[in-house]
């Protein structure tokens, strides 16, 4: 047995043993992604680094094998900053997109690629409850949204964006798709929480928290609830048939609505706070409302954390144009989902939501990378409506235009090892950034997986997996900078890949190999 000490822990392990192995003997997670139990060790990504105590030498730990009295540095900033100038030269080669320029330009971060996929694919039901899980209101946003995403579609200076707005108000047009509000089996908690305003953040709100299980009173000074949406919006933009459906719909999943009622601060103290866990408040514009007299201002405090939408009152969130004046309704809507996930985390009935924060972004596409593109696209120009931008598609019309949808997302953003360990050391993608970037290409002629060389770190792991069994496989292409991962005589992905092609997109540390047909979600 060899004696080995990693970050003061001292262990014994067998002769053989690599560093990396010892580390995670003893509960020592050390990065890595070019290694794989059971296949050969070419440590290329350099993302395992650790220091040698005695020496001050820096090592890849997936490669060298444990010697007697060895002491390790595996966790410090200097191996933190090791590893993290790893990352960002592997990113300096990288041409993708973790997510979609659309999803990131809307304001509620819908997951816009998956919900066109899915209406493509005839799933009606399923792009919905994908829709919800941003947006709570989907028919009312897909006739009054701005259309940021739209803006931003990687399409639009092809021949025209997706109709992202109509696509999104297709999903909930259909009356008895639209009525499956609340997921089966949910438990009631037994808090109740009460919610000044009904525009689009106190609507939001209740539809998340009535999804957690919570009781909702939502409260308002006018006749009718919707706020802005009916009272500021005209008809022939926003039907009023529309608006009643999805307020409806909110009212059947168990919300109760206190209309005609003044918040008074006698009201707000001695009647709302008293008889409720927690309070969000969406009026709208607060500099018009009785709410400035809460006592929820005062001088050193913000009205509202802008990120958890907490007042410095216990159990008070306020969001929406409360905080922030001349908000777009999906934003006001977003902000009311998120003030709700923090009132579940404020009664300890949800955990904090834990998501990647990085994205590789590449920027426009080349005439090239449109071809490319385009492989996986329905090839047309946007579809109109029969009857114009109030009638909206029919199925025909929204499949046809999902098809448009060019999937520039990446396949693997919850398990793509470069993105969890760039968001996890902080690394710039932009640091080593040349003049100049590789043009993407996608190799699509498999019916099981799609490959993008230019995501690839050239780890080696499939070109050996698909050597044991493949008569042909894949093999490395060029020399030194210019090596690349590719199919040997100018074949097919398919004719590679017979037999391995599942096992090399489960090795692949990236997005570079992945499944044509599987979903990842964060």
């Amino acid at each position: 047995m060899l004696k080995i000490t990693i970050d003061t822990i001292t262990t014994e392990v067998e002769p053989g043993t690599t560093v990396m192995q010892a580390a995670a003997s003893i509960g020592i997670d050390i990065p890595t992604m070019c290694y794989l139990e059971g296949h050969s060790c070419h440590p290329s990504c350099m993302v395992c680094m650790v220091k040698d105590a005695d020496r001050g030498n820096f090592f890849p730990s997936c490669a060298m094998p444990v010697t007697e009295g060895m002491n390790i540095i595996a966790t410090s900033e200097e191996v933190s900053d090791i590893r993290r100038e790893a990352l960002e030269l592997l990113l300096s080669d990288h041409v993708g997109d973790c997510e979609a320029p659309c999803t990131l330009s809307c304001p509620a971060g819908m997951d816009i690629p998956l919900m066109n996929r899915l209406i493509a694919n005839g799933e009606f039901e399923k792009s919905l409850e994908i829709v919800r899980e941003e947006i709570a209101l989907p028919l009312i946003l897909g006739y009054i949204c701005p259309a940021p995403c739209e803006k931003a579609c990687r399409r639009k200076p092809i021949d025209g964006a997706v109709s992202i707005c109509l696509l999104k108000r297709f999903t909930a047009q259909d009356t008895k798709r639209r009525n499956q509000l609340l997921k089966p089996g949910i438990t009631k908690t037994g808090k109740k929480i009460a919610i000044v305003g009904t525009g689009p953040a106190g609507l939001s709100a209740a539809f998340y928290l009535l999804r957690a299980g919570h009781d909702c009173t939502l409260f308002d000074k006018n006749e009718q609830a919707g706020g802005a949406m009916r009272y500021n919006i005209d008809e022939e933009k926003l039907p009023r048939e529309m608006l009643d459906a999805e307020i409806a719909g909110i009212q059947r999943m168990g919300a109760v609505f206190q209309l005609s009622q003044q918040i008074t601060p006698d009201f707000f103290e001695n009647s709302i706070l008293p008889q409720f866990d927690a309070v969000i408040l969406s009026t709208g514009n607060r500099s018009n409302q009785p709410v400035v007299d809460f006592g929820l201002i005062d001088s050193g405090h913000e009205f509202a954390d802008k990120k958890t939408f907490k007042t410095h009152r216990p159990g008070v969130f306020a969001c929406g144009n409360m905080i922030r004046e001349h908000e777009m309704a999906v934003r006001a809507s977003a902000q009311g989902r998120i003030a709700a996930t923090e009132v579940g985390i404020y009664l300890n009935t949800q955990a904090p939501v834990k998501k990647i924060h990085f994205n590789s972004a590449f920027g426009h596409l080349t005439h090239s990378e449109n071809r490319e593109y385009l492989k996986e696209s329905y090839l047309g120009f946007p579809i109109e409506p029969d009857g114009g931008f109030i009638s909206g598609f029919n199925e025909e019309q929204a499949i046809a235009e999902a098809k448009r949808c060019l999937h520039c997302d990446c396949r693997k953003p919850a398990s793509c090892k470069l993105r969890i360990y760039s968001d996890q050391y902080g690394a710039n993608r932009k640091k080593h950034l040349g003049p100049e970037r590789n043009h993407l290409t996608k190799s699509i002629h498999h019916d099981l997986i799609v490959y993008e060389p230019e995501k690839c770190i050239r780890c080696g792991l499939c070109v050996e997996i698909s050597g044991k069994e493949e008569s042909l496989g894949l093999t490395y292409i060029g020399r030194g900078f210019d090596v690349r991962i590719g199919i040997p005589f100018n074949e097919t992905i398919a004719e590679a890949l017979k037999k391995t092609a599942a096992a090399c997109v489960d090795a692949c540390p990236t997005g570079a190999m992945a499944f044509k047909l599987q979903e990842e979600r964060l």
